[in-house]
């Protein structure tokens, strides 16, 4: 285990209208206000089009392929995640969603695009005093929290 301390900053309330892609308006937010560090829930829903990282391939393999999966529909989704500077410094969305549509759900990440069916609702909570930062693991292929 690896962690750091951090404590509560600025507590923001955000809409995102319909068209909006999830990840790129919370990292752009985050720029534009000064927000380092974030956890988030949000709730609402995701468009049709919308695209999920649903899993690798082969969960024992040394190289890393992700599956996606494509919305056909509008989906309810409510998640959870945290937002970090990456090697470049900006702000970094990390979030799973569980996405419902009729009797079926599917989770997964959002990094790919979830495009907001009319409107989605968040909740960022700053993070003060962190010093998390994600790098790039080069064995997994992915941007890793380093608390």
């Amino acid at each position: 285990m690896k962690y750091s301390e951090a404590r509560t900053g600025r507590a923001f309330v955000i809409r995102l209208e319909h068209g909006d892609v999830l990840h790129e308006e919370v990292e752009q937010f985050a720029q534009e206000k000064g927000i380092q560090a974030a956890t988030l829930l949000a709730v609402g829903a995701a468009d049709a089009g919308s695209r999920l990282i649903v899993g690798p391939e082969d969960g024992e393999a040394v190289s890393i392929e992700p599956m996606e999966r494509v919305f056909s529909g509008a989906h309810e989704i409510a998640g959870v995640g945290t937002l970090f500077p990456g090697e470049d410094g900006r702000p970094m969305l990390h979030m799973h969603i569980a996405c419902g549509r009729g009797s079926d759900t599917v989770t997964g990440c959002v990094r790919r695009g979830v495009k907001t069916w009319h409107v989605m609702e968040l909740i960022v909570l700053e993070l003060v005093g962190s010093t998390g930062t994600r790098k790039r693991d080069e064995t997994l292929g992915f941007q890793l929290l380093q608390p």
